[in-house]
């Protein structure tokens, strides 16, 4: 609030926009500013938006959180360094249910920490596990960052969302790497048995409704069932149905799921708005043509020209909010990557990564503060131990840059 010791981010945004109208033109201000500010806004697809949010809440209402973490538990947590593999497989099947890093931070964080500190994990890695595992769930769709792509480059949601699966799945990859070499340093011991084949096809019997979400959604859209908002709302239908049906899901926990919805939607949405503003202002100042002219001696190689633009946007996550760096951000890179002749899609996914690695930057990554206060460490001891799990993650970013068609194999399989 603005009586607060700080500012909305929209307000801040708005209030950028305006000192750039007082340099441009004044006039301006009363047809420009509410015409931009509803023109960011004025997208169908969008809508999937506060669809596929709802979605993730009602799962969560309806109890499948254990379910999915049992599921991995049965797969992986006999292993030696077991609950730190469980910790990353979660997150793989989280991604699917809601894609919401800041969400899987919260619900792995609270149940899988405390544990993982008894197995002998230092609470800090474990902590910094749970953050840098949850930035799978972005990549894996369904993808609030990939819809908002989409929006402002007319890219096929159906495409990014194919392309995100491997992506998702090669980090998921990285972090279990990183903890099989960490267990084997602290020479943590064994805890689980392993489980009889009759105890995985249990657990996965009892995971298989949740499991099923990002099938339906990506499938629907690939195939052209449905659109991305229709595929929202058969999502939000099955996860209320599934809910009931299961009696899991009662009345006051979907009131409490449409209210969660509405407080991040509105949130995401006068962002939006407000970024549009200044997105407006930077494309009648010429700055993406600019901007092209000041990369333009990268322009002949596509694999420079994304490692530039990533470590721009690294620096950005750093210090802005995510949705505003996307929002601002990609109708500037855009022209420059397909002057180099840059993969729409393959764009897409690189940004989308790069925003989800912003998430555990200090020193404003939401998943840092989020693990730092489920874990009960402290944030500067979070600042200190997070800089691994980044580089596990730009490492990735860099593996995807490199090689183009880890992203674009599944979208040019199903052409």
């Amino acid at each position: 609030m603005i009586g607060s010791t700080s500012l909305p981010l929209f307000v801040c945004l708005l209030l950028a926009a305006l000192t750039g109208f007082l340099f441009v033109d004044p006039a301006l201000i009363p047809r420009m500013l509410p015409q931009q500010m509803f023109a960011g806004i004025d997208a169908f697809s969008l809508m999937a938006i506060p669809l596929f949010i709802l979605a993730g809440n009602l799962m969560n209402a309806a109890g499948l959180t254990p379910r999915l973490i049992d599921l991995a538990k049965a797969l992986v947590g006999h292993l030696k360094g077991g609950l730190g593999y469980v910790n990353v497989v979660s997150s793989v099947f989280f991604a699917g249910v809601n894609g919401s890093a800041v969400a899987d931070t919260s619900a792995l964080g609270s149940l899988l920490v405390p544990a993982m500190k008894k197995e002998g994990y230092s609470k800090a890695y474990a902590a910094g596990l749970t953050a840098g595992s949850s930035l799978i769930g972005p990549i894996i769709p369904p993808s609030i960052f990939m819809i908002l792509y989409a929006s402002l480059t007319n890219t096929s949601v159906g495409d990014l969302f194919l392309a995100g699966v491997i992506p998702g799945l090669i980090l998921g990859l990285a972090f279990m790497i990183m903890n099989g070499v960490y267990a084997h340093r602290a020479n943590l011991q064994v805890t689980g048995r392993k489980p009889s084949l009759g105890g995985i096809l249990v657990a996965l019997y009892r995971s298989a409704p949740a499991l099923m979400a990002p099938f339906i959604i990506v499938a629907g859209i690939v195939f052209g069932f449905v659109t991305p908002t229709e595929s929202g709302a058969l999502i939000v239908a099955y996860a209320a149905i599934l809910g009931l049906v299961t009696r899991n899901l009662n009345w006051q926990g979907i009131r409490q799921a449409v209210a969660e919805t509405v407080r991040l939607t509105s949130a995401i949405f006068m962002i939006i708005a407000a970024s549009a503003v200044v997105s407006w202002l930077l494309a009648f100042g010429q700055v993406p043509s600019q901007f092209s002219v000041l990369l333009e001696p990268f322009a002949d190689s596509p694999t420079l020209t994304l490692l530039l633009l990533s470590l721009i946007t690294f620096v950005t996550g750093m210090l802005m909010e995510e949705v505003s760096a996307l929002m601002l951000l990609t109708p500037v890179f855009v022209p420059v990557a397909m002057q180099a002749g840059v993969d729409p899609v393959h764009l897409g996914i690189v940004i989308t990564m790069n925003i989800t690695i912003a998430l555990i930057t200090p020193p404003m990554g939401a998943c840092v503060f989020v693990a730092a206060a489920v874990s009960k460490v402290e944030l500067s001891m979070m600042f200190r131990s997070i800089w691994p799990f980044v580089l596990v993650a730009m490492c990735t970013l860099v593996l995807l840059i490199l090689m183009p068609q880890l992203t674009l194999f599944l979208p040019n399989l199903l052409e």
